[in-house]
């Protein structure tokens, strides 16, 4: 199989609902652009024009024709794809930095561990259609119930959104496997704490990431 290309300049938030990604990304916007560089900040599934559109279709609460596992996991990597090609590889070529809001991990988490689809099928999509490993993922750690609560506050759930209890412990326990297997590149933040300790946390941890590249 391919082997990924790690991309030090590409760093990703993961978590499940209600763990406050939004918040965090724009901290950890703010903290690169005074280390100095451009930051393109970005979502997944989404990204671009024709990924916002299929992100439409995954998320859309119509149950009466809802998609197969299957049927989700190549939507959202028609998403990534199209997103990796179009946002993601051309700002790394520029050498700015790439701020993704969930990435290829996210699909390990909820089409794997959530829909039961198999982990090689997904590592083997990843290999043909992402080719990257982002340099940094911060994994937004928060208890089901935590995050649920707080998600009531938004607007009306989408498809994935309105899913059990059951769905998302299944999500967070693999979110917490893929930390585990990659501890250089996971960090892993309670994110059951009030949001100005969250991003302070992930800045932190942003500065011992960019200390470490500064040393090679």
């Amino acid at each position: 199989m391919t082997e990924l290309a790690m991309a030090p300049r590409l760093i990703t938030l993961e978590g499940g609902e209600g763990a406050g990604k939004s918040t965090v990304l724009a901290a950890l916007a703010q903290a690169l652009r005074v280390h100095g560089g451009e930051v393109v900040t970005t979502r997944e599934p989404g990204g671009t024009p024709l990924a916002e559109r299929i992100r439409e279709l995954l998320l859309h609460p119509d149950n009466a024709d809802a998609p197969t596992a299957e049927t989700e996991l190549l939507l959202m990597f028609a998403s990534r794809a199209q997103h990796v090609s179009v946002v993601v590889q051309p700002a790394l070529a520029r050498g700015d930095w790439v701020l993704s809001d969930r990435f290829t991990d996210a699909s390990f988490a909820y089409q794997g561990a959530g829909r039961g689809v198999d982990a090689a099928t997904i590592r083997q999509l990843e290999a043909r259609f992402v080719g990257l490993r982002p340099g940094l993922t911060l994994l937004l750690d928060v208890p089901v119930a935590v995050g649920r609560a707080r998600a009531q506050g938004r607007a009306a759930p989408d498809r994935i959104e309105s899913e059990a209890d059951g769905f998302f412990e299944c999500v967070r326990a693999t979110y917490r496997e893929l930390a585990a297997a990659e501890p250089r590149r996971f960090h892993v933040i309670d994110a059951s704490q009030p949001a100005e300790q969250v991003a302070a946390a992930a800045v932190a941890a942003l500065d011992r990431y960019l200390q470490r590249m500064d040393r090679g």
